[in-house]
């Protein structure tokens, strides 16, 4: 997002502020993980912890769609929000065949969000070119 309505800037702030409370959730939650190696429901809480920023993320995303006035920016945030989704549900997909069938290794599910984030990222930066190109603003 290249503009600078106010809805980005408050949704700038409130993004940055999600991430830096998953950074130490995350960080803290395998701390503990590997340093007192908890058990039963106290494991159960733990492993949540990490996720309810994430939550918080998807909740911002949805906070500024709503806030968000400039219609050409709302429509560009969903079409891309689109297409991270497109990436990851074929990625999926293709995932979960692969390694329910012993081809591949299974892998971490920490990677589904930060996936949905870069192909909506990515999709966000092509758009953002094609429009510079054509010489419309991005």
């Amino acid at each position: 997002m290249t503009s600078s309505t106010p809805a980005v800037k408050r949704y700038t702030r409130r993004l940055l502020w999600a991430f830096g409370v998953y950074v130490l959730a995350l960080f803290g939650a395998n701390w503990i993980d590997h340093t007192y190696h908890p058990q039963g429901g106290t494991l159960i809480a733990l492993s949540i912890v990490p996720a309810l920023p994430i939550l918080a993320l998807i909740a911002i995303i949805g906070r500024y769609l709503v806030e968000e006035r400039d219609e050409f920016l709302r429509q560009r945030i969903v079409t891309c929000m689109l297409f991270g989704t497109g990436v990851l549900l074929g990625a999926g997909t293709v995932y979960n065949f692969l390694s329910g069938s012993g081809a591949i290794d299974p892998m971490p599910r920490l990677w589904v969000f930060p996936i949905w984030c870069f192909s909506w990222g990515a999709a966000q930066c092509f758009l953002g070119l094609r429009d510079r190109f054509a010489g419309q603003p991005a």
